[in-house]
C-alpha cells in the first residue's frame, strides 16, 4: 500500500519548511527582575542568547552589572537597572527606563520572590511582620511589575509577554512555608486574572514554578540527606537548575507559545508527581 499525499492545505506545511525555526524573540526588548543570580541571571542570558535585548534588574547594583558583563560579553545587549520592586515609585521609574533606553518592552520575566530576608519556619512561629514580608515580596511586588509592564506594553499597542516565575509549593501543603506557598498561589491567580484582562491588548500573561534549586540557601537550611532523598523522590532523577527554568521562559516568550496564556508551568523534573517526597528536615 503507498502513501496517498494529501491536498488538503490545513496539513500541509508551510512555505517556510526547510527554514531554520525563528523563536521570533530577535530584537525584542525585555525585563528581568531580580537578575542578579541565580534562574534570574539564566533567565537574562538565555533570553539574550535568543536575541532580545535584556534590561537585567536587581536591586544590588554590582550583581546586575556582572549578569549584564556576562551578556555583553557573549556579543549581546543588555543594560543594568537598579531598582527595589517592592517601590511603587521605583517599579514606574525602572520600567520608564526602559521603555527609555532600549525603545519599548515586549517581554517581562518577574522573577523577585522566595523567602526575602525570612527563613522557613513552622506557622505558629510567625509574626505578623513575617506575614506582611512574604505577601509583599512575592504577591505586591509582582502585581506592582505587572501593572507598569502592561501599561507600557499597552500604550505601545504591539502586545507583548508577561511571565510570572511562581513555585510548585501553591499547589500543594507546604509545611513551614505556609505564607510563601499561599503568596504564590496568589500570583497563579493574579497571572491568570491578568491573561484574561488583558488578552484584548494581544497580552500574554504565563506562570513559570521551578523545582528545588540547590541555591546556597538551600543547602545550608536542609540536611544532605534530606537533599538526596528528595533528589531520589524526583522522576527525572535530578534537582533542577538555573537553566531549567531559563529555557522555559524562553519558549513562554517566544513566538512558539503564540497561543498560550493563562497557564502554570512546572519546570520540576516531575517532582509534582511523587507520592514519595520526603518530609522537610532542617538542619
Amino acid at each position: 500500500m503507498h502513501a496517498v499525499p494529501t491536498k488538503d492545505p490545513e496539513c500541509a506545511l508551510p512555505p517556510t519548511e526547510h527554514e531554520m525555526i525563528d523563536l521570533g524573540l530577535a530584537d525584542k526588548r525585555a525585563l528581568v527582575t531580580g537578575a542578579g543570580a541565580g534562574s534570574g541571571r539564566a533567565i537574562a542570558v538565555w533570553l539574550a542568547r535568543a536575541g532580545c535585548a535584556v534590561a537585567v534588574n536587581d536591586i544590588d547594583a554590582g550583581r546586575a552589572a556582572e549578569t549584564v558583563t556576562m551578556i555583553r560579553a557573549a556579543g549581546h545587549s543588555a543594560i543594568v537597572c537598579v531598582a527595589n520592586v517592592r517601590s511603587e515609585d521605583e517599579v514606574q521609574a525602572m520600567v520608564g527606563a526602559v521603555v527609555r533606553d532600549l525603545g519599548g518592552l515586549d517581554v517581562a520575566v518577574n522573577n523577585v520572590g522566595m523567602l526575602a530576608s525570612r527563613h522557613a519556619r513552622p506557622f505558629l512561629d510567625m509574626d505578623g511582620e513575617y506575614f506582611r514580608d512574604i505577601v509583599e515580596q512575592n504577591l505586591i511586588a509582582t502585581a506592582l511589575c505587572c501593572r507598569a509592564e502592561a501599561r507600557a506594553m499597552v500604550t505601545q499597542g504591539a502586545g507583548g509577554c508577561i511571565i510570572n516565575v511562581s513555585s510548585g509549593e501553591s499547589q500543594r501543603p507546604a509545611p513551614d512555608l505556609a505564607l510563601y506557598g499561599a503568596a504564590k498561589a496568589a500570583v497563579n491567580h493574579l497571572s491568570r486574572t491578568l491573561a484574561y484582562e488583558l488578552g484584548a491588548h494581544s497580552i500574554r500573561v504565563n506562570v513559570i514554578a521551578p523545582g528545588t534549586m540547590l541555591t546556597e540557601r538551600v543547602r545550608a537550611a536542609l540536611s544532605p540527606e534530606y537533599l538526596e532523598a528528595l533528589r531520589a523522590s524526583i522522576p527525572l532523577g535530578r534537582m533542577t537548575e538555573p537553566d531549567d527554568l531559563a529555557r522555559t521562559a524562553v519558549y513562554l516568550a517566544s513566538d512558539l507559545a503564540r497561543n498560550v496564556t493563562g497557564q502554570f508551568i512546572l519546570a520540576d523534573g516531575g517532582a509534582d508527581l511523587s507520592r514519595d517526597r520526603p518530609q522537610r528536615s532542617r538542619r
